[in-house]
């Protein structure tokens, strides 16, 4: 065995490591990304979710977004305004009230409250559906589908198909919005937390239609929108739309109304 050239090869070995440890240091430090500590602050706080509810994709994009001031300290809809507090303070701003939000699905129509127009056996995906002929066993072409695209996308298990109806559960919501995209018939909405009075119909459909397909449909009477003492409700495409900004949850419109499609 030679001696002198292992030592040869140690020498080398470490002269190329010691290269090699120089260079990617320097690399490093040339190249560094200043990474403003505020942002890891922010991310610390944000619970981690990575819903995207916020509009930006995950904790990590959100936490730079508040850092260079392009999203509000308010951001995150799972943290609320808890976090929002928290975060207001690492950003040196003032702490902004938000407004809680829950979703609500515009529907009422109960496997028992909506005629069928055939018996559907296959794909129980809500998109899907759309290619369907006649979008669907039921006879309300508005109404939800039932098979349960907005429960498979929701993090937090705050969505059920209940009665062939998805219902969202309130305490567990929250608002991050991924049910809402997925509706492909844009049943879904955010609401404010302590709004108790909401439409729960969509239909499009004139009266005479609305009652032939579903006992809960709307068919746009007006009735609602005549009694409402704070003009918060207007009837528009033969369907009742309440707006939430002044709506004072007096139950007047559910009073009257004739097809109790409005829930209180």
């Amino acid at each position: 065995m030679n001696v002198g050239a292992i030592m040869a090869a140690t020498v080398l070995v470490a002269a190329v490591g010691l290269f090699i440890g120089v260079f990617l240091g320097i690399a490093g430090k040339k190249f560094a990304v200043e990474t403003d500590e505020r942002e890891i602050q922010v991310r610390e706080v944000l619970p981690g979710n990575n819903c995207g509810g916020c509009g930006y994709p995950g904790c990590d994009g959100l936490a730079a977004a508040i850092a260079k001031g392009e999203a509000p300290v308010n951001a995150c809809p799972v943290g609320g305004e808890p976090v929002g507090k928290v975060i207001a303070q690492i950003m040196g701003q003032e702490i902004v009230a938000a407004v809680r939000q829950t979703a609500f699905v515009k529907c009422t129509g109960t496997c028992e409250k909506t005629k069928e127009n055939f018996v559907y056996t296959g794909i129980e995906n809500c998109e899907m559906m759309e290619f369907i002929p006649g979008t669907g066993a039921k006879a309300c072409s508005y109404g939800c589908l039932g098979f349960g695209s907005c429960v498979k996308v929701c993090p937090f298990d705050a969505v059920h198909i209940i009665n062939g109806v998805a219902v969202v559960d309130r305490e567990a919501c929250k608002a991050c919005g991924k049910c809402v995209a997925k509706c492909p018939r844009n049943l879904i909405e955010l609401v404010p937390y302590s709004q108790e009075v909401m439409v729960g119909c969509s239909s499009a459909e004139k009266g005479k239609a609305v009652t032939e397909a579903c006992e809960a449909g709307c068919i746009g009477c007006k009735k609602c929108e005549k009694n409402c003492p704070a003009g918060a409700i207007v009837v528009k495409d033969f369907c009742a739309h309440i707006d939430y900004s002044k709506c004072i949850n007096c139950g007047k419109c559910k009073e009257v109304c004739p097809r109790d499609c409005i829930l209180v």
